[in-house]
């Protein structure tokens, strides 16, 4: 695991990241997007298997509040605007400071809704963007699975479960949960700032998903000139751990018949 330090967002930020895949600058770089519970440890071993069966390069970091990166200040509350801030400010920032021109992203939930705003918020700089279980738009079914997060945080195991994974578990949490049920966030809405996509994009969703409907992935292809949707069965809110072959597969063939180009850093 490696650390760096940027300036954005209006803050000095101490973040953790870790290099997957070959050493070979001629390959292209993907960068994984965690959700809104996660960090690098919580991808598990998905972001470099993606990398090894796919000859890719990998990059994976823990966003500001998460992981082993700087933890949110008690008492301080991201603001509803935090998925924006992330894509256009800290992001670009990471990028610049490790010297990746034009990665491809890869985004998760929170992640996803991430990548979505960066390729709509800084043009042609990506490639092309994977995501899976994206949002862009708040639904009942994701705040009321949020509730229930909140209860099992509370009253049972969630908590318990997640430390391992965070320095401080409570602003990785509160981060996520409090903004999302504050009555402020329920009108946000990305659907007319991803019109401005240009590059493609691949969205994953499982029709188990208890955190969001598949009208989620229906409003990007509509919004967007080249988005390809994948639907997998007898899957929930994480595609690539229910079913990490048929993403694996899926990234490929959207990889692949126009191979992205290599990459200038590390």
């Amino acid at each position: 695991m490696e650390r760096v330090k940027i300036r954005a967002a209006g803050r000095d930020l101490d973040l953790e990241y870790c290099r997957l895949g070959e050493e070979n600058h001629n390959r292209p770089v993907v960068v994984f997007l965690h959700e809104g519970l996660g960090s690098v440890a919580m991808w598990r071993d998905f972001p470099a298997r993606l990398c090894r069966e796919l000859r890719l390069r990998g990059l994976a970091y823990s966003r500001f509040g998460y992981g082993r990166s700087t933890p949110r200040p008690h008492g301080e509350r991201f603001p509803v605007d935090y998925l924006h801030r992330e894509a256009l400010e800290v992001l670009p920032a990471l990028l610049d400071t490790l010297g990746i021109a034009r990665p491809w992203l890869f985004g998760h939930s929170d992640g996803g809704s991430i990548a979505l705003l960066a390729a709509a918020g800084l043009p042609r700089r990506f490639p092309g963007i994977v995501v899976l279980a994206p949002h862009v738009f708040v639904e009942e079914e994701s705040l009321a699975g949020i509730r229930l997060a909140r209860t099992a945080y509370r009253e049972q195991s969630l908590r318990e479960r997640l430390a391992p994974y965070h320095d401080d578990v409570d602003s990785a949490f509160y981060g996520w949960n409090d903004v999302w049920l504050d009555p402020d966030f329920r009108d946000w809405n990305i659907e007319a700032e991803i019109e401005k996509i240009d590059c493609p994009v691949l969205a994953i969703q499982g029709v188990g998903d208890d955190y969001a409907s598949l009208e989620q992935l229906h409003r990007i292809r509509r919004r967007t000139n080249d988005t390809r949707l994948l639907i997998l069965p007898d899957c929930r809110h994480s595609p690539h751990r229910d079913r990490p072959e048929e993403v694996i597969r899926a990234t490929a063939a959207f990889l692949i018949p126009s191979p992205p180009p290599a990459v200038s850093g590390w």
